[in-house]
């Protein structure tokens, strides 16, 4: 084998991971279950099956099997757009003066533009195998939606879409491209549901939240025969399925000999970060070998590093079963601002329990320098990327100035978790000057955190 790397590392369809990996069979310490908010005791699987695919549901609470068979059919769908390209992002290093090694896994080649589609397939397939009709989602800046959207048209289910408020009028076009692939779309929170209307009627003129969103699309799966509801992040079963992503790159460098230093990804509800790191996170765990994982939040969210690790209702409405997750409170609504998909007041358990051991890091970003790095990226390497992503690509640039700084050269790994083509308003404001840093004060945090439940144990 050359030592040569190319600019795009490409594998075969045959290398396409045949399971999905588990990182919490290898966890010492298991995510905290999921409680009943009723009773407080962990949520059984026959409490679960009334809102999530009975599949799901094992996938769900499995802490023990490290590898889960991906069926035919979904390897199969996997095939039109997998395996990803791994990327040597040599002109950013040239353009840096960087002794840093620059890669990047590129999950923007297929038509929802972003990785979410490796879980919406599996979720579509899981649904039309138990029979039901179709499926509830929320959706923030509409890559899930539009994944979603894609997968259950190709499985013929029918698919409802609450849409946050401000993404939705942002965001016209992943919106028309779900409807084009048969959703229904609403904005939330809207007057078509019990929960949307309350909070209207607390917060009037909310732009709304991913946590309002879930209220509604829960409501509506739980209270229509044939339907389930499905999330594209943050439950462990959806980490599970983007694990595809981080075997994907292993597989991909170890045909070149490279091993990274440091590897870096956006974090809003955890599913693209969780995805990425998973199997090297899993030989870390193992004591196989040692890495830095470095998640990036926007600071306008700042689930990880402002928030509580605590249990908390994952959606506004309070619905949802209890989850442990560092949280800035279920109330807590985020700046109408373009961090897009990372607007979720919660985390991943799986990567909150992770950072609570120390076993990755934590950084946020505020949203001009995103976009100042967003373009910087894109004029060299030729791809307009996700402001989700930009956050990863952040860290990515700061991080290799560092290494000519110090002339350290590290082999350096980010996600770029989708395309930024349908945010060109986001663009404009940045391109006009016209995009503001919003963070929310103490004063916000608090009266976000006065939202999660109080039980004992579970103080603030």
């Amino acid at each position: 084998m050359s030592n040569t790397i190319p600019y795009k590392i490409y594998l075969s369809e045959e290398e396409i991971p045949e399971n999905y990996y588990n990182v919490r069979a290898d966890m010492p310490i298991k995510p905290a279950p999921l409680l009943n908010p009723g009773t407080l005791q962990p949520l059984t699987a026959e409490e679960m099956e009334p809102i999530f695919c009975k599949e799901l549901v094992q996938q769900e609470l499995n802490n023990t099997d490290r590898l889960i068979h991906i069926p035919k059919a979904i390897r199969d769908f996997y095939k039109m757009y997998r395996p990803s390209p791994l990327v040597r992002a040599y002109c950013l290093e040239d353009r840096l003066g960087t002794p840093a090694h620059i890669y990047y896994k590129f999950e923007g080649n297929n038509t929802s533009g972003s990785h979410k589609l490796n879980s919406a397939i599996a979720q579509a397939y899981y649904a039309k195998q138990q029979g039901l009709k179709g499926v509830t989602t929320e959706t923030g800046a509409g890559q899930w939606g539009t994944a979603l959207s894609m997968a259950c048209s190709y499985f013929g289910l029918d698919l409802k879409v609450f849409m946050v408020k401000v993404s939705y009028e942002q965001k016209i076009y992943r919106r028309e491209v779900m409807r084009t692939y048969g959703a229904s779309v609403t904005p939330s929170p809207s007057d078509t549901t019990e929960i949307g209307r309350k909070i209207l009627e607390e917060f009037p003129g909310t732009n709304g939240s991913l946590g309002c969103a879930i209220s509604e699309a829960v409501e509506v799966a739980t209270k229509t025969e044939g339907y389930r509801y499905v999330l594209g992040s943050v439950l462990n079963q959806v980490l599970l399925h983007q694990s595809i992503i981080g075997q994907e790159v292993k597989t991909a460098l170890d045909k070149y000999g490279v091993k990274p230093d440091l590897i870096i990804g956006c974090c809003g509800g955890g599913s693209n970060f969780g995805g990425l790191i998973a199997p090297f996170m899993g030989e870390k765990l193992r004591g196989e070998a040692d890495y830095d994982f470095l998640g990036v939040e926007p600071a306008s969210c700042p689930s990880f590093t402002r928030g509580k690790y605590v249990y908390d209702f994952c959606d506004t409405g309070e619905v949802t079963p209890l989850a442990k997750m560092y949280t800035l409170g279920n109330g807590f609504i985020p700046s109408p601002n373009h961090a897009g998909g990372l607007r979720y007041h919660g985390m991943s358990s799986i990567l909150s329990e992770l950072y609570d051991e120390g076993f990755m890091r934590v950084r946020t970003a505020e949203q001009s320098e995103v976009f100042e790095a967003a373009e910087e990226f894109a004029r060299c390497e030729g791809i307009l990327p996700a402001p989700e992503s930009s956050h990863a690509i952040r860290a990515a640039i700061d991080e290799a100035v560092k290494c000519r700084e110090t002339g350290q050269a590290k082999n350096i790994v980010f996600g770029l978790t989708g395309t930024g083509y349908f945010d060109m308003t986001a663009y404009q404001k940045f391109n006009d000057g016209e995009m503001t840093d919003e963070i929310p004060t103490d004063e916000d945090i608090a009266k976000g955190l006065a939202t999660v439940p109080q039980f004992p144990g579970n103080e603030i």
